[in-house]
């Protein structure tokens, strides 16, 4: 079986997770909104503990918390239930990058078709964009600001501290999607100028189909939010349904372990990182983002002379890796985020993005390096 490498798409579930979530499957299985009987009262408890958990990496309160589906749900949440608020206020400026995640991007293209003014900020060859670029943006009748923590293609982290700074004086809402850092970076999203912050709960050892919009108060208010869903009032009235409280319980144990773990586990993956690098560099590989504000669990790279479908498909018996983002790879288009960050389109088409976590096996790298090399004839 390939060792896989593919953890920015997803990743592998902790033990303690996938305990956590089969006992509320079947065993405690009862729903949080009927809390009139052990079962309900317990669900309940189960949710509430999970919601401190979340609530704990960020350093926010629990009531702050909004369960969803995940990020992309959040994201939507975040940006379309600004809408009403930017229409009534007559601000409608809005600023965001052009290597954000699609679930960002095509929501502020929807909003551009409400009405709303985008601006779209250009990154450098480090794959960051420019925080005195981002200020020249800002507008007196700047709403919303979505900026990512991470990038999930390259695992460049961007100038959040430096905009919380230019925010500082201004009343935009900002929004960050953390879906790639929730949990591995924790300091800059623990900053309060932060309004909005979307998670999801399989990018951090936990289950798919669940994650969270965090929204801090200002000036004990919530951002306001308008609903997208309606039915049933729950999550501060802001996403209808019933709690998957399996999913809930889980998504609150890995994030309970990203940060009491987070320190053995930024070692483990640096000491990986050093050995995936040295085969690449061998390799002649050129490394596509700032190794300075890289996360040590991902490495994009392009390797000369090798076309990136032809090594992924050459090393699948040995590590299970890709191109692009998993959102984007059914459409066999090359990856806007290396675009945006001025590689060729020859580069852009050898390139190929590993990441891994603490519990990856070790790899033998001198059998990557042979199979790489026989490509190469």
């Amino acid at each position: 079986m390939a060792i896989y490498l593919d953890c920015n798409a997803t990743t592998p579930v902790e033990p303690s997770v996938s305990s956590v979530v089969m006992r509320f499957l079947e065993k405690d299985f009862g729903n949080a909104a009927s809390p009139i009987h052990d079962y309900g009262v317990f669900a309940l408890a189960a949710v509430e503990h999970a919601r401190g958990q979340v609530a704990e990496v960020v350093k926010v309160r629990r009531d702050e918390v909004i369960f969803t589906s995940g990020a992309t749900e959040s994201n939507n949440l975040a940006i379309f239930g600004l809408a009403e608020e930017g229409i009534r206020s007559g601000r409608r400026h809005l600023i965001t990058t052009a290597i954000e995640h699609k679930a960002v991007l095509e929501p502020f293209e929807e909003m551009a078709r409400l009405g709303f003014d985008v601006h779209i900020l250009p990154v450098g060859a480090d794959g960051r964009f420019d925080p005195q670029r981002f200020a020249d943006a800002l507008r007196p009748d700047t709403f919303l600001v979505s900026t990512m923590q991470v990038n999930n293609e390259t695992g460049v982290l961007q100038p959040l501290t430096e905009v919380a700074e230019i925010l500082s004086n201004h009343d935009a809402w900002w929004h960050v999607d953390a879906a790639q850092g929730f949990g591995k970076g924790l300091e800059q999203l623990r900053h309060p100028r932060i309004n909005l912050i979307s998670i999801s709960g399989h990018k951090i050892y936990g289950p798919k189909g669940i994650g969270a919009l965090i929204a801090r108060k200002h000036e004990r208010q919530f951002p306001p939010l308008r609903p997208l869903m309606f039915g049933g009032g729950q999550e501060q009235g802001l996403r209808p349904g019933t709690l998957p409280v399996p999913l809930i319980a889980g998504l609150g144990e890995a994030a309970k372990l990203a940060v009491r773990n987070n320190n053995e586990r930024a070692h483990k993956c640096r000491a990986f990182r050093e050995q995936a690098l040295a085969t690449f560099l061998a390799l002649g590989a050129q490394r596509n983002g700032a190794e300075d504000y890289t996360l040590p669990h991902v490495l994009n790279v392009s390797l000369p002379g090798i076309n990136s479908d032809l090594a992924i498909k050459a090393l699948k018996n040995v590590i299970s890796v890709s191109s692009t983002s998993a959102c984007t790879s059914h459409t066999h288009t090359p990856s806007y985020v290396l675009a945006a960050m001025g590689l060729s389109s020859e580069k852009i088409e050898q390139s190929i993005r590993l990441s891994w976590c603490h519990m990856t096996p070790d790899v033998d790298w001198s059998e990557v390096e042979n199979i790489l090399c026989a490509l190469r004839g």
